[in-house]
């Protein structure tokens, strides 16, 4: 038998609910179906446009630009996403969630800290 044909089960510990209305492993009740969907879909969703446009900016000035400064622009982005993924609650935080939200946290301020101190710490060339 060729293992494209087993069926495979659904999963017993994911409940079959709209991606929308389950947060954090549970679904949330009190989801209004009715409402029309926003774009971007959560305040999280907006704030993680801002985090991307800030570090393509960053990416920018690494390219065309003095590099410390750019690579500084991308720290600050991941910072700022840091602490708006630590402020929103996991509903809110759009792409920002990824997994739990000290984790998220940890992981943005610790790519934004190390990338500030790599900026600092390079030297330059000699001359």
């Amino acid at each position: 038998m060729d293992p494209v044909d087993i069926p495979l089960e659904p999963p017993d510990d994911v409940p079959a609910v709209s991606a929308e209305r389950l947060v954090d492993g549970h679904v949330e009740e009190d989801v209004d179906d009715d409402e029309p969907r926003r774009y971007p879909s959560t305040i999280g969703g907006a704030f993680y446009l801002v985090v991307l446009g800030v570090s393509l900016t960053g990416l920018g000035l690494v390219v065309w630009g003095d590099w410390r400064t750019g690579i500084r622009w991308i720290g600050a982005a991941l910072l700022f996403g840091s602490l708006v993924r630590l402020v929103l609650p996991s509903r809110d935080a759009g792409m920002l969630a990824v997994r739990s939200k000290l984790l998220d946290a940890l992981m943005l301020s610790g790519a934004g800290a190390a990338l500030f101190f790599l900026a600092a710490t390079i030297p330059g060339p000699p001359g």
